[in-house]
């Protein structure tokens, strides 16, 4: 069952997580008992077993016995195997009708072949995916247990295994492990729109493969849309964690625009150049003149002539200017400048001056 706060697998290992405490809930807690027994009427549900007809089912986390109890109540007959010794006393203690065996489920199914007509399991099969001790590997538990139950199941029984996955990945290592050891089958949810009713059941056909039933509360009526939550691991481009455009990106810019029209200012039209990231253009050697600009030099400032130290390299066709009068960062960034051993020059051309 799911629990405020942190999960059930994650807080230690099944058979000291289910301990006398937690045991006593689930005859005495009366919504943990309805949970129990809702879900134990939909997973027989979906076995599709023959009516008039007893059969021989399996109870793989049987725990206290109340998924047995609906079971017997339909005319079956099941064993069920649990790991937990305390959970097991309180079936005893309720005088089951079905039979009972202590075992780790991870460890394989210790029965013969074709010895039931079906399988269910209530939210055991994803404490396989934690490994709750060194040697322990989740993947192999899960290929070990599939394999053993579809070792055990008659040819063309069903399995239907209800489990709280917590989040995709482990999903799919479940499926992935399942589909490996020879079943068909797949996901069966129900009421996939709801955070509290959704419920996960793994449907499985062992030697021949049927038709995938249908999950609760995914018929609509006439006209509607079924409008199912997807789960991808994409991120979002040009968002913040916010949810707002990144700064100086195409939608960044295209919101700031709207924002200015709807303040009535005057805004260019919008077209698929905006936004794009220029490139620096090459610059020519034609678009630099052979006379000097103007010097920024301290002492000449706002003046067009050289300093001193230039004018004798003026002759000599000096583009831009000298090794003691850098130009602004503005003047660097336009003309592409870089330093060179006699002064700034544009970095398109291999020597700083050309003569």
């Amino acid at each position: 069952m799911a629990c405020s706060g942190r999960r059930p697998e994650h807080r230690g290992p099944p058979e000291l997580f289910y301990n006398e405490d937690e045991a006593r809930k689930y005859t005495h807690n009366s919504r943990m008992i309805e949970i129990q027994t809702q879900m134990s009427e939909r997973a027989v549900e979906l076995l599709s077993l023959p009516k008039d007809q007893p059969c021989f089912l399996l109870d793989v986390g049987c725990g206290s016995g109340l998924s047995g109890d609906f079971i017997s109540e339909q005319g079956h007959y099941w064993v069920g195997i649990d790991i937990s010794s305390a959970m097991l006393d309180v079936a005893v203690d309720r005088e089951v009708e079905g039979d009972l065996l202590q075992g780790d489920m991870g460890q394989g199914i210790p029965f013969r072949p074709g010895s039931f007509d079906g399988c269910i399991s209530i939210s055991a099969v994803q404490w396989l995916c934690n490994a709750d001790q060194k040697l322990h590997n989740p993947a192999k538990r899960l290929h070990r247990f599939f394999s053993s139950l579809y070792s055990a199941l008659a040819r063309g029984a069903r399995a239907v295994l209800q489990l709280y996955p917590e989040n995709a990945e482990q999903l799919e290592l479940i499926t992935a492990q399942a589909m490996k050891a020879g079943f068909t089958g797949g996901m069966v949810v129900d009421f996939p729109n709801s955070a509290k009713a959704k419920k996960f059941f793994l449907c499985l056909f062992a030697g021949t493969s049927g038709v995938l039933p249908k999950g609760l509360g995914t018929e609509c009526g006439d006209g509607q849309e079924v409008k199912e939550s997807k789960f991808s691991n994409e991120r979002i481009r040009y968002k913040t964690a916010k949810g707002k455009s990144v700064k100086k990106s195409r939608d960044w810019i295209l919101e700031k625009k709207e924002r200015r029209r709807r303040q009535g200012k005057e805004v260019r039209a919008d077209t698929r150049y905006t936004g794009r990231k220029r490139r620096p253009s090459l610059l020519s050697s034609s678009s630099y003149p052979l006379e000097p600009i103007q010097n920024s030099h301290p002492l000449l400032l706002g003046s067009s002539s050289l300093c001193p130290v230039c004018l004798p390299q003026s002759s000599l066709g000096c583009r831009l200017t000298c090794c003691c009068c850098p130009p602004s960062k503005r003047a660097r960034q336009k003309h592409l400048l870089v330093p060179g051993p006699r002064g700034w020059a544009p970095a398109i051309f291999n020597s700083p001056f050309v003569p």
